[in-house]
């Protein structure tokens, strides 16, 4: 074999790679082990514990702290961690008035209007669809008359074409989308979420965010949708606040003189060591005269006494224990404070506290009403110290210097000696005020003064003023990397223009599921994995054991590169996973089944191996490069939890190759220079599905008739039902999953929650068990205050009540009618697309395009059923049978499924005619040639259907509620999707070939 030392090198390459990126998760469990044992249960101490591990270096090998390491372990999606997924969606309508300065244009107002509502529909490009509608609504009206104004006279001249304005408002609309991240990011990062995973969705106005661990919606509700509010502020310079603290300081000593020590011992080991790692000294040192004699002191004493010291320092310092000055050594030897902006230093942990003590009626009346205090936004790079700043209120009102709507653009550039720097341009009104206040702030030469930019009361720069900036045009320098001038850049001009963001959907899931779901999906895909390798080592014999080595190296391989690309982890892609790995031995039983044709025909095991591995291929390519492209259609068009099926989809299908042939291959290579005895059978498998002759094409018309009365039977259900069984996911709706402590009756529960959503009966089903139900309403689901989300919620608590038993809800899912409209259209793409994809590669592939619609047919015709099916069982089963995103992720494998199928005959049917020496085929000839392909490939179809269907019937009983519904699917899937290769897709072949013929 040649190229053995290129595939050797590649998989050590591999493995490293993989080794590595699985190595933060291992550490990162050590170092969380640690912190469960040394806080025994308390979950205060424990996450104080890793707080204080966050800078410590924890990973000495390579010098990674607590912190990067957990950035860089497994991602774990909501349904095995339990938390909040949300869909923000940019009001790009606002934006648009907005920009025009809210006309009162009848005809633009209703342009705004029409767009918005064709986007509600499920339209593209709302920018497009605004000019669209404008053009029809006021013909020969210039778009510019509105838009066009001095402040933006250089991107947008007033003579401009209504196709330069689409083009200015589709730039404006990108931009705002870029801001809104970048401030939602910024929220979420303050409100302490640990990994969250935040993505745009491209060539939308949506913004997609997961939050693991985070329950409270109501708060995450006000932080993500209040609007962003850009000010500039003059600040108090540290020598002018000092005095204060010290009041402080000495306030709340004598107030506490009672009360418990404000921070722990081990909270104030943890600061100084904090501190003093970022070169700023503990204001231990400057708080007492006698400071030579004190740290004289504390060097000769135990660590009791040491303690014992310490605790009486936070009693009569409780401000100082957790918020230390910024100080510097002077050219004298003492300590001195450094001057600028910067009035206080802490941890991240302790700005909570310190924020406490502010707010506290004696502290609060000694702070001057021009005063209040902010923090910035990140701490110090390389610590968790964060800084502090004194705002200065000079005007009578209590508002900023200057807003946002002051700024007419702000760009990320570089100086003149290729530093970063943001210049940032003011509007003409704006530019006036910013001369006064710049003037003012560089008036003392000795003592030039800062500016604050603020946003959501969080401090993102506080530059010094050089000199009075009189044109508006301004240049913000400091220790900036190019990531810190785009990020400050986007920041100025998140004030410019309101471009509101609202959650259009939402979906809860509760820590409680969320530790089900790992447990029952590591169950199953470990019960899953084993059936596998058990199967392969009983058939295959020693050639099984191959195989098996193989599809651990794949495992490993996947997981690996999972966590090196950042991809979240979720249940549904355990389920590609197990089944990825599933797919994977079609590959070895696929190569054995060749290898064993050869051996009955007399060849050496030597011989018989390369010419398995050599007649396989074009199959194995065939089928693993159309399962890729609908991976590749699955991640397009899915979101959440279908591209996370796509995705792992799509790298076990890479990684399968490469494992199942390729190293098989070399493995195989060794053990034949070793001379070890390769066998690919044993006695009792030896002569299974041999001589096997039926009669496919005989018995087609059969076949056709029972997969028409199946689809006739599930029209009429459908009829019968009222339609489908559309889950939230298409129709738009909250949906709660609720659990009581007995069983409930639903159209009791009906009965009693329809008073509360104001008469509106929702959809209550049994989820499960009898005692956990899905509640399904569209009760105001088109209301988009932010404060509907909690009255719907509300509703929903009042009706429970009623029932007189306790329950809990457990999970909740939201999603708006524009939302649902998208998915619909992109389900309805996806099949259409990848019908599209699969004929034309088929056509190219086998050059005849009976081929290609062939297939095709028998795809519709897999659709069609697993349709059917699920009308007729529905309300059959013990569990829910919605249609929704899961479902067309299991659609379109099913799809996969009898493609994959369909490749192999039409590659034997290839294989067979080349030996003939003719192109094709007729009448008996024929069909005894198909018949022929379809038997010699029997034991293949049917050993991957069986492996594929116990892997399935595996994950069906052990992976949990969540996905029941969708393995269900795949399930039935497996089963037409075997039945459709052999009976349905190469008989069509034949039939339009026959209509072909009859033509000529």
């Amino acid at each position: 074999m040649q190229g053995k030392g290129f595939i050797k090198f590649i998989a050590i390459v591999l493995a490293v790679v993989c080794a590595y990126a699985l190595s933060f998760t291992l550490v990162a469990s050590k170092v969380e082990k640690d912190a469960k044992n040394s806080a025994k249960g308390d979950l205060a101490k424990e996450k104080a514990y890793l707080d204080s591990m966050g800078t410590v270096e924890v990973y000495p090998l390579l010098g990674f702290t607590y912190d990067a390491v957990k950035s860089k372990e497994i991602n774990l999606g909501l349904d095995l961690k339990g938390g909040m997924n949300v869909t923000m969606e940019i009001s790009l309508s606002e934006l648009v008035k907005s920009l025009a300065g809210n006309p009162t244009d009848a005809n633009f107002n209703q342009a705004v209007q029409n767009a918005q509502t064709q986007l509600n529909a499920g339209g593209k490009d709302y920018i497009k669809l605004f000019v669209n509608e404008f053009e029809k609504l006021s013909p020969g009206v210039k778009l510019a008359d509105y838009f066009s104004n001095q402040d933006n006279a250089s991107q947008l001249k007033a003579n401009a074409s209504n196709g330069d304005v689409q083009n200015f408002l589709e730039k404006e609309a990108t931009s705002a989308i870029d801001r809104s991240f970048f401030i939602l990011r910024s929220r979420i990062d303050g409100f302490g979420v640990v990994s969250p995973n935040m993505q745009k969705q491209e060539g939308s106005n949506r913004i997609l965010i997961e939050m693991p661990g985070v329950q409270d919606k109501e708060r995450v509700s006000k932080l993500l949708q209040g609007s962003a509010e850009l000010q500039f502020w003059q600040v108090y310079q540290v020598q002018e606040v000092y005095p204060l603290l010290e009041n402080i300081n000495k306030t709340l000593a004598a107030t506490l003189k009672t009360a418990k020590p404000a921070v722990a011992t081990t909270a104030t080991d943890t600061t100084a060591k904090a501190v003093s790692g970022s070169k700023l000294a503990s204001l231990e040192k400057s708080a007492t005269k006698d400071t030579a004699a004190k740290d004289s002191k504390l060097a000769g004493l135990g660590k009791k006494d040491s303690t014992a010291l310490q605790a009486e320092f936070t009693k009569s310092n409780p401000l100082y224990s957790v918020l230390s000055l910024p100080i510097y050594q002077g050219e004298n030897g003492q300590q001195q404070l450094m001057p600028g902006a910067v009035v206080g230093l802490a941890m991240q942990k302790d700005t909570a506290k310190v924020n406490a003590y502010f707010k506290l009626p004696e502290v609060a009346a000694a702070i001057p009403s021009t005063m209040k205090f902010m923090w910035s936004v990140k701490p110090r790079e390389g610590s968790k110290v964060f800084e502090l700043y004194a705002i200065k209120a000079t005007s009578a009102d209590g508002k900023p210097d200057l807003g946002g709507d002051a700024i007419s653009d702000s760009r990320a550039d570089f100086d003149q000696h290729n530093k970063p720097e943001v210049t940032m341009y003011m509007t003409s009104e704006g530019a006036a005020k910013w001369k006064k206040i710049t003037a003012e702030a560089s008036a003392d030469a000795t003592n030039k003064k800062a500016i604050a930019i603020v946003l959501d009361n969080q401090v993102y720069s506080a530059p010094t003023v050089q000199n009075e900036i009189p044109n508006g045009i301004s240049s913000i320098s400091g220790s900036f990397t190019q990531e810190d001038t785009k990020d400050l850049a986007n920041i100025l001009k998140a004030g410019k223009l309101p471009a509101p963001a609202r959650i259009a959907g939402s979906y809860i899931v509760g820590p409680t599921l969320g530790a089900q779901a790992i447990h029952d999906g590591l169950i199953s895909f470990v019960i899953a994995f084993i059936v596998i390798l058990v199967f392969m080592a009983l058939y295959y014999h020693r050639a099984g054991w191959v195989a098996n080595f193989a599809l651990l190296l794949n495992l490993f391989f996947i997981i690996g590169i999972l966590v090196s690309l950042g991809a979240v982890l979720t249940l549904p892609g355990i389920a590609g996973i197990v089944l990825t790995i599933g797919l994977s031995v079609d590959a070895n039983i696929l190569i054995f089944e060749r290898v064993r044709e050869e051996l009955a025909h007399g060849r050496t095991t030597a011989a018989a191996i390369k010419e398995g591995f050599k007649h396989a291929m074009p199959s194995i390519i065939d089928s693993n490069v159309t399962l890729f492209i609908l991976g590749a259609i699955l991640y397009f068009f899915g979101s959440g939890p279908v591209q996370g099926f796509a995705t792992t989809l799509c790298i076990g299908i890479l990684s399968s190759l490469f494992a199942a042939v390729a190293i098989s291959r070399v493995v195989f290579e060794s053990m034949l220079n070793r001379k070890v005895e390769i066998s690919f059978d044993n006695s009792l498998t030896r002569n299974a599905f041999k001589n096997l002759a039926f009669n496919f094409v005989g018995r087609r018309k059969i076949y056709y008739i029972i997969s028409t009365v199946i689809i006739v039977a599930g029209i009429g259900m459908y009829f019968k039902n009222g339609g489908l069984n559309l889950g939230v996911d298409f129709k738009g709706g909250r949906t709660f999953l609720v659990h009581f402590d007995k069983g409930v009756n639903t159209e009791d529960l009906k009965s009693q929650l329809s008073p509360a959503f104001g008469n509106e009966t929702p959809e209550v089903k049994t989820a499960g068990e009898d005692s956990q139900v899905k509640i399904t309403t569209t009760f105001h689901i088109e209301d988009q205050n932010p404060a509907t989300d909690k009255v719907v919620e509300d509703a929903l608590k009042s009706g429970l009540n009623t029932t007189g038993s306790k329950y809990e809800i457990v999970s909740s899912q939201k999603v708006t009618p524009i939302i649902a409209s998208d998915i619909v259209n992109g389900a309805f793409y996806a099949v259409l697309v990848s019908c599209l994809f699969m004929f034309i590669y088929i056509v190219v592939r086998f050059k005849k395009w009976q081929y290609g619609l062939g297939a095709v047919i028998a795809l519709f015709h897999d659709v069609l059923m697993v349709l059917s099916f699920y009308t007729i069982l529905d309300g059959i089963m013990p569990f829910s049978l919605e249609i929704g995103q899961d479902f067309i992720a299991a659609i379109l494998t099913v799809m996969g499924y009898t493609m994959t199928e369909t490749v192999v005959v039409f590659d034997r049917i290839r294989e067979r005619l080349r030996e003939a020496g003719k192109e094709e085929l007729h009448g008996e000839e024929r069909n005894h040639l198909i018949n022929f392909a379809l038997n010699s490939t029997l034991s293949r179809t049917i050993l991957t259907s069986l492996t594929v269907f116990f892997v399935l019937l595996v994950i069906f009983i052990f992976g949990g509620d969540s996905i029941r519904g969708f393995i269900f699917a795949l399930l039935i899937g497996r089963i037409i999707g075997t039945y459709s290769s052999l009976c349905i897709s190469t008989p069509i072949v034949i039939d339009l070939g026959s209509a072909e013929e009859k033509k000529k």
